[in-house]
């Protein structure tokens, strides 16, 4: 059980990175992880478009969808050096990002571009561009899902693509 935990918690820092496929046994697929970062607060620069991650967590969460069902963490500090390796890489596609933010009593939703993203201590800030919702100056309880990392293979897979890139059209 632990060695197929290491397993996997090596591939998912691997396929973060853009260099790593997970070979099924009967299918060579590349499995789309998607990515969650939580942080108790966020500031935005507007002049700057920066978005810091104040209090976020040192943990990353991943998942990818089914058939795969594979899920774990990771630690923050580990996945930002990911960002720009291999051919495919956050740096060459950067992705697109949900931010939701608890505001009084309601979840607030802005969809970002994440760019070079720099952690210092508990802060993690990125460069946004906006494509959809206002961001406010400042905000609680953030959650950021991060899109998809990995390409699919297999008509399996496919329907997930097209899921996706009506999603990508529709924020455009």
């Amino acid at each position: 059980m632990q060695s197929r935990r290491n397993l996997v918690i090596a591939t998912s820092v691997l396929v973060a990175a853009g260099i790593a496929t997970r070979t099924l046994a009967d299918d060579d697929k590349t499995v789309d992880y998607l990515l969650v970062q939580t942080a108790k607060g966020l500031t935005f620069d507007k002049a700057t478009n920066t978005l810091s991650l104040v209090g976020v967590s040192p943990i990353t969460l991943f998942f990818a969808d089914r058939p795969e069902r594979v899920a774990g963490n990771m630690k923050t500090s580990a996945f930002i050096p990911f960002w720009s390796l291999g051919k495919d890489s956050f740096a060459k596609d950067p992705p697109n990002a949900d931010v939701s933010i608890i505001d009084g009593a309601a979840m607030r939703q802005v969809v970002v571009v994440l760019q070079d993203p720099v952690l210092e201590g508990d802060t993690l800030r990125y460069k946004v561009k906006l494509v959809q919702g206002d961001m406010p100056e400042k905000g609680a309880d953030v959650s950021v899902f991060i899109d998809i990392i990995g390409m699919p293979r297999t008509p399996m897979s496919y329907a997930g693509v097209g899921r996706r890139t009506y999603r990508r059209a529709w924020y455009r």
